[in-house]
C-alpha cells in the first residue's frame, strides 16, 4: 500500500495483445462482494467491440452479501475481510486455481474527475515518443491533491499549434505540443481501507479502478462510446457516473445515494423489517403505475414475532408511492451532475443504467423523462462463461474489471524514484510465512 503515500493507486502492467492471461476481478460493493476469474485469449477485432484485444472467458465465480460496508466504503474491517474471503474462495474453487492478486473496483470516496491541460515545445522535427512522455508528465503534475488518491490519468486528446482533436500525434510537425488529460480521484482514506481489507486476505491489488468507468467498458458498444454516452451505475449505497465522448473517458462523479435508501424508505413506510423491505422492493418495486395496482395486495410480515401483531396487507400502488419519490430524487441528482460535464452539450448522447438498483420496473422510462435522453439498461457484452446470475446489470462492474486489463495501456502515471512493492503476497511460501507469523 506504499503507492498511496504518493497519492497514486496501484496500476497494473497492460496485458500483451499477443498473450493469454488469467485475471481476477473483485467488486466490493455496499450490498454484495463478487469475485470473477477469467482467462483472456487474444483474438481479432469484433464488429461491435473493436477496442478489445482479447476474448474474455469466465472460469470462476463467487459472490456473497457484503458485510462491514456502507456507501461503498469499509466501516468494519473484520466483517469486510470475511465477505471477501467467502467470495474469493467460491471463485477459486470453481476455477480450480489460487489467485494472488486482483483488479479492484471502488465506488466510495466522493469520486470525481478533472480536466487538465499542459503543453510543451517540440524538440526535433516531429512529435516523438519522448515528447509524448514529457507532455503527459507535465499534465500529471497538476493532478495530485492533499487527501485524494489518483485512480486514472488518461489523455483525452492532443493538440499541435492550437489544432485540437489529434488522436495519435507521433511524427506530426509543429512548434507547440499540448494535451488535455482527465484525472479521476477518490478520497485517500477510502482507498486505503478498501485495499487493506483485500490485503488482509493475503491478496495484492494490481489496480484500483472507478466502478462506473469499468461498467462502461463492459456494457458500451464502440459506437455508443464514440457518439457519447453516460454510464450511471446505481448501486445499493452509491450512484456513480462516467461519461464517454469520442471513445474517451472524460468525466467522473458520484454521490452516496442508492438502492438501499429505497429499501429503508419501504421499511419505514410499512413498519417492516429491512430484509422484508428488500424482498418487497425486488419483487414488487416499480416506478411505473399499472391499472391493477390498487387491487394487487402484498403481504407484509410484522416487524417482530409477537403473535398479537397482525400481518398487514398493502396495495402495489402504496409500494410505488414510496419507491418513486426516492428514485426521482436520485435521477434528478444524476441530471444535475451530468449538467456539469461536457456531455450536457451533446444532444446525441445516450444514458446507460447499470447496477442492481437499475433493475426496478419502469426505471428506463422514468429516467428518460427526467434526464431528457434515450435510456437503456446495460448488460455485459462479449463475456463468455458467465453464469446466469451474473448476466444482468448488477454485475456490469465485476465483468468490466475483466475487460480493464485491455485498456490499462491508456493510463499514464509519472515514474516514481522508489517503485512501490506489490501489496500482498509474493507467492505460496510468502503466504504461508505470513500465516505463521499471524497465527503464532
Amino acid at each position: 500500500m506504499s503507492a498511496l503515500h504518493y497519492g497514486l493507486t496501484p496500476k497494473m502492467k497492460p496485458v500483451s495483445p499477443h498473450r493469454s492471461a488469467v485475471v481476477a476481478a473483485l467488486d466490493i460493493g455496499s450490498s454484495k462482494v463478487a469475485c470473477l476469474i477469467a482467462r483472456l485469449r487474444p483474438h481479432g477485432p469484433q464488429q461491435a467491440l473493436t477496442r478489445r484485444s482479447h476474448a474474455v472467458e469466465v472460469i470462476g465465480f463467487g459472490h456473497t452479501g457484503a458485510r462491514g460496508m456502507k456507501a461503498g466504503g469499509v466501516v468494519n474491517l473484520s466483517q469486510a475481510e470475511e465477505s471477501i474471503r467467502q467470495a474469493v474462495d467460491g471463485a477459486e474453487r470453481m476455477a480450480s486455481v489460487e489467485i494472488e492478486s486482483v483488479v479492484l473496483s471502488i465506488s466510495a470516496g466522493r469520486l470525481s474527475g478533472e480536466l487538465f491541460a499542459a503543453d510543451i515545445d517540440i524538440v526535433g522535427s516531429g512529435v516523438s515518443d519522448g515528447d509524448i512522455a514529457r507532455v503527459l508528465a507535465a499534465g500529471s503534475r497538476h493532478s495530485l491533491r492533499d487527501g485524494r488518491a489518483v485512480l486514472h490519468s488518461l489523455p483525452v486528446g492532443y493538440s499541435i499549434d492550437g489544432a485540437n482533436g489529434i488522436r495519435d500525434p507521433r511524427g506530426m510537425l509543429g512548434g507547440r505540443f499540448g494535451v488535455d488529460m482527465h484525472v479521476a480521484t477518490t478520497d485517500i482514506a477510502a482507498a486505503r481501507n478498501l485495499m487493506l481489507s483485500v490485503e488482509r486476505c493475503h491478496l495484492s491489488v494490481e489496480a484500483m479502478v472507478a466502478s462506473p468507468y469499468v461498467a462502461g467498458l463492459a456494457v458500451l458498444a464502440d459506437d455508443e462510446g464514440d457518439l457519447g454516452a453516460a454510464v450511471v451505475d446505481m448501486g445499493a449505497g452509491t450512484t456513480t457516473i462516467a461519461v464517454f465522448i469520442n471513445g474517451r473517458f472524460v468525466h467522473l462523479d458520484g454521490f452516496a445515494l442508492g438502492g438501499h435508501h429505497v429499501t429503508m424508505d419501504i421499511a419505514r413506510g410499512l413498519n417492516a423489517r429491512i430484509t422484508d423491505a428488500e424482498r418487497i422492493k425486488t419483487l414488487y418495486g416499480s416506478v411505473l403505475p399499472g391499472g391493477s395496482d390498487e387491487r394487487d395486495m402484498i403481504t407484509v410480515p410484522p416487524i417482530n414475532e409477537d403473535e398479537r401483531d397482525q400481518t398487514q396487507f398493502v396495495s402495489r400502488a402504496t409500494i410505488n408511492q414510496i419507491v418513486k419519490p426516492r428514485v426521482e430524487e436520485i435521477l434528478e441528482m444524476v441530471r444535475d451532475r451530468l449538467a456539469d460535464s461536457a456531455f450536457a452539450a451533446d444532444a446525441r448522447g445516450h444514458v446507460v443504467l447499470t447496477g442492481g438498483a437499475s433493475q426496478l420496473t419502469g426505471l428506463p422510462d422514468l429516467a428518460a423523462r427526467i434526464l431528457g435522453r434515450p435510456v437503456r439498461v446495460g448488460r455485459p457484452l462479449g463475456i463468455s462463461g458467465l453464469p446466469d446470475a451474473a448476466k444482468g446489470a448488477a454485475f456490469a462492474v465485476a465483468t468490466g474489471l475483466l475487460v480493464y486489463p485491455q485498456a490499462a495501456h491508456l493510463e499514464h502515471f509519472e515514474p516514481r524514484r522508489r517503485r512501490y512493492a506489490k501489496t500482498g503476497t509474493g507467492g505460496y511460501f510468502a503466504r504461508v510465512g505470513r500465516w505463521l507469523r499471524e497465527s503464532f
